[in-house]
């Protein structure tokens, strides 16, 4: 009896002891329970990345990339309405952006200490609120992304003019407190904390803001605009706002353009037309052509060539069945005979990404000179403009730089002409911002140039002449269906043809 109780008290005392620490025991101590919210913005910046919507509407919108094909492809080449790419940009910035910066501002009163990571933070939503706005019109501003904070599952939509109002209060309030005194973010993958770069970027955005609404606002416009010159702009491509990519954190256009549709997309004729009519040094640094090419797997670097002189542009307007009729007219092989942006260049999947550049904002600065908003030489500033997204060329690869004597000849030989002031400058704007294709899109759109003959698809689904805005996800509509109705009633059918607030 005696053995009997020993035993069984040793199992009690074995078993106390095995519960010691067995909480501590089973704590992952290498699973964080909470990180750095640098990474959380550093997450929306990466995020922040255009995605291949945006080569089969925006771009294809401005005419400078196109395709022949239908079905997953079908967009702004047939001026048709695809859902399942019109939502592209909804997905991507409100899920992988503002999901993040908004996890940042969250945090703000636990981040008193660190205040210049709130402003960039602010900075950066406003840009992805700005891209969101000027695709869809009318959309969540206020109670967007925060569903997890606050339980706002069925956020109302604000209108775009509150929406602009706010953004450039925004943009003002953040550029004015960031402060170099105080704690520096390091860690951040944009500017690695630089508080006078941020600010420029800030400026940079707030005087893009401003532009957007010269025909809706012009005295808001102007004020805006002059704001944001007195506070500094970026005017040096060391301050472009740029996504590095690596090969954790790809390019989605380059992406794309090298797998699945590598050989469905082409550069315009337009584009392609406009480059070379002006022996454009950048033709050079952005086209390639396989010549004689049959099909997509004959595209090989045995038969590429960067000669301008042989670029050829696929015209709009055409479709797998009909495009044949100018292969023969053009003595070419097929369509992949046309001319691509080079994917082992400028394409490549570890290109940059520019969100803001110093070439924009240079031509955006002269072209407010031009309107008298504030002083300048408007002819200075739009070369400097164009010489700057010609060094940018270097910026995504070596081998697509064009050299100084080359940009000095080309502008020699295309001088500015200040009659043709806002065509030149916004030509030139579409033309600096390639590959931005949110951007190239809403330039287009507020400035009218560059000057491009409609897309005369047969097939069109639009009743005007170009789209003016991207249509709302499907999901949205199902889930959200109240506030997206609201939005419409407002803003006009949820079509291809209805205009954003300041698209006048």
């Amino acid at each position: 009896m005696v053995r009997v109780l020993s035993v069984l008290i040793l199992s009690v005392l074995t078993l106390v002891s095995c519960e010691n620490g067995f909480d501590q025991l089973n704590i992952n101590k290498t699973n964080p329970t909470a990180i750095n919210p640098v990474f959380s913005l550093n997450n929306a910046v990466i995020n922040s990345s255009f995605n291949q919507s945006s080569i089969l509407y925006e771009m294809g919108i401005v005419q400078q990339l196109v395709t022949p094909n239908s079905g997953f492809v079908t967009g702004a080449n047939f001026n048709q309405d695809n859902r399942d790419q019109t939502n592209g940009n909804w997905v991507k910035f409100f899920q992988s952006a503002i999901r993040h910066t908004q996890d940042v501002l969250n945090q703000k009163a636990t981040l008193e200490n660190r205040p210049n990571l709130i402003q960039m933070a602010r900075i950066l939503q406003a840009y992805n609120f700005m891209v969101l706005t000027d695709t869809y019109g009318d959309i969540p501003y206020s109670e967007a992304g925060k569903g997890y904070s606050e339980l706002i599952l069925y956020p109302k939509y604000d209108t775009q003019q509150s929406i602009y109002t706010d953004i450039i209060k925004e943009l003002n309030e953040a550029s004015t407190a960031l402060d170099a005194s105080k704690p520096i973010e390091s860690a951040d993958v944009l500017y690695g904390g630089n508080v006078t770069q941020w600010k420029k970027f800030a400026n940079s955005l707030l005087l893009r803001a401003g532009m957007r609404l010269v025909k809706a606002d012009a005295a808001l416009a102007m004020q805006t605009a002059v704001k944001a010159i007195e506070g500094g702009l970026i005017d040096a491509n060391a301050d472009n706002a740029i996504i590095r990519h690596d090969a954790n954190y790809t390019n989605p256009i380059g992406v794309t353009l090298n797998s699945t549709e590598a050989a469905n997309l082409y550069l315009t004729a337009p584009f392609v037309n406009q480059l070379k009519s002006t022996n454009d040094p950048r033709l050079r640094a952005i086209a390639v052509r396989y010549v004689g090419a049959k099909s997509g797997p004959e595209q090989k670097a045995a038969i590429a060539s960067t000669d301008p002189s042989v670029q050829v542009g696929m015209p709009m307007g055409y479709d797998n069945a009909t495009i044949g009729t100018k292969v023969t007219e053009l003595n070419l092989a097929s369509f992949y005979d046309f001319s691509q942006v080079d994917r082992t260049r400028m394409a490549k999947i570890l290109a940059p990404t520019f969100l803001v550049t110093a070439s924009q904002t240079q031509l955006l600065l002269a072209e407010a000179v031009q309107r008298g908003w504030t002083t300048g030489d408007v002819a200075e500033l739009y070369n400097k403009g164009v010489r700057l997204h010609m060094e940018q060329m270097a910026l995504f690869d070596a081998n697509s730089a064009v050299t100084t004597q080359q940009a000095d000849a080309y502008l020699n030989a295309n001088p500015f002409d200040a009659s043709k002031a806002l065509e030149q400058i916004n030509t030139q704007y579409w033309i600096s911002s390639f590959l931005n294709g949110p951007e190239t899109w809403a330039n287009f759109r507020r400035s009218g140039f560059p000057a491009l003959t409609p897309n005369p698809y047969p097939g069109k689904t639009i009743k005007g002449n170009f789209i003016n805005r991207l249509t709302y996800p499907n999901s949205e509509i199902s889930v959200n269906k109240t506030n997206v109705d609201a939005a419409i009633s407002r803003q006009g059918a949820d079509d291809l043809d209805s205009k954003v607030w300041w698209d006048k």
